[in-house]
């Protein structure tokens, strides 16, 4: 971890879980059509939302519980992914040599999720204050509190 990550797009599961996804849209185009929506379009959701759920860890690292709930959110839609990937192997719709190569780049998705998720000090904004500042964001106005009414209760 030697060069600076600025954004989610700067860490590796992301990217990795980026190309697998891609490779899992080129894979499920030899699928025929009539499976579309029973498998092409579940298999695809799931590995895209791999990827948007880093996107969203990263957005949640000022607090440590949403940040680990996102992380494992990606975690089990990778792992869902395999099953997709288990069931198109089943139904003979892609090879097992396909399957087995996704499976085995899903695996190390989620072992480097599990990383992430088992050390999340590493990852979190240790002053949000002073990242706000450094930003250019400004701090929500405080709420005012109503004004009590001339009414009073009888």
């Amino acid at each position: 971890m030697s060069e600076r990550i600025n954004t989610y797009k700067d860490l590796w599961v992301f990217q990795n879980a980026l190309h697998t996804a891609m490779r899992v849209f080129l894979a499920t185009e030899q699928i025929p059509s009539e499976d579309k929506y029973s498998l092409i379009e579940p298999m695809r959701f799931s590995s895209r939302s791999v990827c948007t759920n880093i996107a969203r860890a990263w957005r949640k690292r000022r607090f440590k519980t949403p940040f680990i709930a996102r992380l494992k959110d990606s975690e089990g839609d990778a792992c869902e992914t395999q099953v997709w990937l288990e069931f198109a192997r089943q139904c003979q719709c892609l090879s097992d040599d396909a399957c087995r190569q996704l499976d085995a780049a899903y695996s190390q998705i989620i072992g480097q999720l599990a990383k992430m998720t088992d050390q999340p000090e590493k990852w979190l904004i240790k002053n949000p204050e002073k990242c706000e500042k450094k930003n250019g964001a400004k701090k929500p106005a405080p709420r005012l509190q109503r004004k009590p009414s001339g009414r009073q209760k009888r």
